[in-house]
């Protein structure tokens, strides 16, 4: 089992046991329908939205909605739909797009329930603790936006799960997707991990 307590941003997990050969990676083509189908649901987040720093009253003035994403191809609807504009054409003229970028999960949860931001793209992990911690009252998951995405990337010369056993391997944040993705993984795969 692995000990939570890990010095530093990044959690580093040690393998202790032997693995079985690695599984071929899931490719899936980005599809388009994927980011149209994601700003129609920020478009219906946003009317539900309050936006009590800006002071809209819904007579007119332009409402907000304060996006956070990751900057990596992991979310890659955000990146997407925020590059060629297809969530502010969606959310149209009367709604103000902010976004603000976030390493992890956890941080972003962190800003929603602090009120920095109105919706965010996270992993499932995140969400659903943000769910828990607030008993469903903080948050709502309104859409998915991908899936089959997470890969390890390792060192040439890695060729399976065996591999691995006694090196370090590092995931963004304790608990974020990629993290107990990674986790899920070595230990289908045989290998026990340890934070240090």
């Amino acid at each position: 089992m692995a000990n939570h307590a890990a010095a530093g941003p990044k959690a580093r997990a040690r393998t202790d046991s032997p693995g079985l050969e690695r599984r071929p990676a899931i490719r899936r083509p980005f599809r388009w329908l994927s980011a149209a189908a994601v700003a129609l649901a920020l478009a219906l987040a946003a009317g539900a939205c309050s936006s009590g720093s800006s002071g809209s009253t819904g007579g007119g003035e332009r409402q907000r909605l304060r996006l956070g994403y990751f900057p990596n191809l992991t979310h890659a609807t955000a990146l997407v739909g925020i590059q060629e504009g297809i969530f502010q054409r969606t959310l149209g003229s009367g709604v103000t797009l902010e976004t603000r970028t976030f390493n992890a999960g956890p941080s972003a949860v962190e800003a929603l329930f602090s009120g920095a931001i109105d919706a965010a793209y996270t992993g499932p992990n995140p969400a659903i603790n943000a769910y828990a911690k607030s008993d469903g009252k903080a948050i709502r998951i309104v859409s998915g936006a991908t899936s089959g995405g997470a890969l390890l990337i390792v060192r040439p010369g890695i060729a399976g799960a065996g591999d691995l056993r006694g090196k370090k391997i590092a995931s963004p944040q304790l608990g974020n997707t990629q993290d107990v993705a990674l986790r899920t993984w070595l230990k289908a795969n045989g290998l026990r991990t340890r934070c240090s």
